[in-house]
């Protein structure tokens, strides 16, 4: 292999990953003038260690490589831990055309070394604590758990495609009792099809910024269109499983059919525009009479729209309203919230913090995102702050006052978070 050949297959796999160093490095070698058309290439190598030259201060590019001279390159490639997984994945591939060589150099080159950073891992450990106070027969309501919540996700060789899962478990810090295992929230596939971005298995699905549903799904999900319009569909089997309350204090768990579209319009970095459709087909609910207008129809359909305005760098206005056409009765729910600032984990000292109003009665909203509000079948007014004291580390207080949309009865919520993200 010649001089040229390796330059060109090893800066394609380094230079990514070398982005740190700068070109302007002093020239090491006496025989690769500025003007060379290797010049950037071979000094970012030489400056990154993985080549290194003749003792006489020279690279005699033009001089063919050994199979052995090229090993050696290649384990000080290998060595390299910030690589990009298609700059890896070119490595790997030298790698193996060079095993013979490495092995004689004691660099271990099995399966497994090579495949180890296929799999991405992240996740967090979360406590939270709120107190819920209700004048209705619901009655109080207290949680003080510790969450411990894994994210894998395996890169399905260069396909673009990857497996994802989520993984919780859950401790009850009051009983100092464990919950009943390990829950596999998600389990999917995701990637490219067709122009599309594919998802497949037990997916998670966000609609109406959260107002309408935020929880995951048996089936799948296609996005299609550009960064300005784009539209989702989504279908599968749905099973409520968190067994929430409604104002009478009695579950209203739900298992249907759902099928969704959203539109997505983003002209520009202030304005972002949603509207959608989700159904509910096949409902076993033990208040589907509620859902739909007809006791021996089973079909919900909610029909959403709204969005966010950035008034600049700070300030942001939200909005969304969605209702369900076939409820017999609480059938819309609506929020507003304005915006100040907002705390990023990646970025320690950030923080942000927000007030608004929401009402989302009992049969008008699915799985509703919000924490602050204590869920379907509630309205009044929330607030919250959020602020990262180091990397990583979020902490998050919110209180609601309001009543119960029947009854009218008072009620509140303060909510407590801090996660701890890896």
């Amino acid at each position: 292999m010649s001089k040229k050949t390796l330059v060109s297959a090893i800066t394609a796999a380094l230079v990514v990953g070398a982005a740190s160093t700068t070109f302007a490095a002093a020239n090491p070698f006496s025989d690769v003038p500025a003007d060379s058309w290797a010049y950037d290439a071979v000094t970012t190598l030489a400056a990154d260690g993985v080549i290194d030259g003749y003792p006489d201060g020279t690279y005699k590019g033009q001089n063919t490589m050994t199979r052995y001279e090229m090993a050696q390159i290649v384990a000080r490639a290998m060595a390299k831990t910030d690589l990009e997984k298609a700059d890896k994945a070119l490595v790997d591939k030298l790698a193996a055309e060079f095993a013979e060589e490495l092995d004689n150099l004691g660099v271990r080159v099995a399966d497994l070394e090579k495949k180890s950073d296929n799999v991405k891992w992240g996740g967090e450990l979360r406590y939270r604590y709120y107190d819920i106070d209700r004048d209705s027969k619901a009655g109080d309501e207290t949680h003080n758990k510790v969450l411990f919540r894994l994210e894998p996700k395996a890169y399905i060789g260069n396909s673009g495609w990857t497996a994802n899962a989520r993984l919780d478990y859950e401790m009850n810090l009051s009983t100092d009792e464990n919950n009943d295992g390990v829950v596999v929230d998600r389990a999917y596939v995701e990637g490219p099809l067709f122009g599309a971005t594919v998802t497949a298995g037990r997916t998670p699905v966000f609609t109406a910024q959260g107002l309408l549903f935020d929880d995951r799904i048996s089936g799948g999900t296609v996005a299609f269109g550009s960064d300005e319009f784009k539209t989702t569909l989504a279908a599968g089997r749905y099973s409520e499983d968190d067994h929430s309350v409604d104002y009478k204090g009695n579950a209203k768990d739900i298992t249907a059919e759902y099928y969704g579209v959203q539109f997505d319009y983003t002209p520009n970095d202030n304005l972002a525009l949603n509207a959608g459709y989700t159904a509910l087909t096949g409902i076993d609910a033990k208040y589907k009479a509620d859902y739909v207008l007809n006791a021996d129809d089973n079909t919900a359909n909610f029909w959403y729209a709204g969005g966010k305005y950035a008034f600049d760098k700070n300030v942001a206005f939200v909005g969304e309203y969605a209702q369900n056409t076939e409820a017999n009765t609480e059938d819309q729910a609506w929020t507003a919230e304005l915006q100040y600032k907002g705390a990023n984990p990646a970025d320690a000292g950030s923080w942000g913090m927000y007030a608004g109003y929401r009402q989302i009665e009992t049969f008008a909203s699915i799985a509703p995102t919000y924490d602050d509000i204590i869920g379907t079948g509630y309205k009044g007014a929330v607030v919250g702050a959020s602020y990262v004291p180091a990397e990583n580390i979020l902490a998050t207080i919110q209180y609601f006052d309001g009543e119960e949309t029947v009854s009218g009865q008072d009620a509140s919520k303060f909510f407590a978070n801090v996660d701890f993200f890896f």
